[in-house]
């Protein structure tokens, strides 16, 4: 969480020094791409934010109104963010692309424009490796995007999705200012500010399905199911484990939840006894699981 933390810090001033530098070179060449991109750093900044917000939620103590905690609120502004990103990001590129390809205006000076974004592709590139490596550090040995769909954290892929469309939106820019200029064509201004806003609606629903099968309440692999039966079954008291039920409160707490028959011969001292073991065996072997719920059920032996 903490390498995670680091990049949402890089992004945040990145995407805050970005955002003014690219306003200004829009209000001064007249580029509605230039805008559309300094409106795409502001909801990144804005985005940044909420992360970070979120971050602090999920880090309460449990308490009388939330007793399993509020490790849902990462969830939860996760979510949000994905939403601003397709409606402030996306919706506002689009909408301001075509305004000028209906109304094109001719190009200001294009060295404003050119310092911006190399400078913006210095800043956002330098994001982007910071969020790869916290993103690499974290998904071991699984592909790009298995490890986005396995990932409970969603800080983790966020900002990397985030910066990677910042640094494809400079490259659509780019390409569309040079045809601009080389062919006097002040409509592909607006086309590349509508080729950003597309881009930006891809990448927010993409978020918004990961963000929203988070806030629904994931749970844990069918391989890690396993695992854990076997550590009930392996009690001399369980016959066997009925039902597994989980879900992630936050990326670094689960609620578990084991309906296990008992041998019928038990009384309440042994199989107390008994949810004690099991309960203790599994957070020695998985530290995440913050919560075991343990409803027992008896169930006759078979006569011989």
């Amino acid at each position: 969480m903490t390498k995670n933390r680091a990049s949402i810090y890089s992004a945040l001033l990145a995407n805050l020094l970005i955002a003014i530098v690219k306003f200004i070179a829009g209000a001064r060449t007249n580029s509605s791409s230039m805008i559309s991109e300094g409106i795409h750093s502001v909801v990144d900044t804005i985005n940044e934010i909420l992360l970070l917000y979120g971050l602090k939620r999920s880090q309460k103590p449990p308490d009388k109104l939330r007793p399993f905690g509020y490790g849902k609120e990462l969830y939860f502004w996760s979510f949000i963010v994905s939403i601003l990103i397709f409606g402030l990001g996306g919706g506002l590129s689009i909408y301001q692309g075509i305004l000028h390809i209906l109304d094109p205006e001719p190009p200001g000076d294009p060295g404003w424009n050119y310092a911006v974004l190399i400078f913006s592709a210095i800043f956002e590139g330098t994001s982007l490796i910071i969020a790869v490596k916290a993103f690499n550090h974290t998904r071991g040995e699984l592909s790009f995007w298995k490890a986005v769909v396995k990932s409970k954290d969603p800080t983790s892929f966020l900002v990397l999705f985030e910066d990677g469309a910042a640094v494809t939106g400079l490259a659509i820019v780019f390409v569309m200012m040079q045809l601009n200029h080389a062919f006097n064509l002040p409509v592909l201004d607006g086309v590349a500010s509508v080729l950003v806003g597309l881009l930006l609606v891809f990448v927010s629903l993409i978020l918004a399905r990961e963000s929203r099968s988070l806030l629904m309440g994931e749970g844990i692999s069918p391989e890690t199911q396993k695992k854990i039966i076997a550590i009930a079954e392996n009690d001399k008291a369980v016959i066997k484990v009925a039902n597994v039920l989980s879900t992630y409160q936050s990326p670094e707490e689960i609620m578990l939840m084991l309906i296990i028959y008992f041998k019928e011969d038990l009384d309440t001292e042994d199989i107390t006894d008994s949810i004690d073991r099991i309960r203790t065996a599994i957070k020695q072997e998985y530290q995440l699981v913050e919560f075991v719920i343990i409803q027992p059920q008896t169930l006759s032996l078979p006569k011989s």
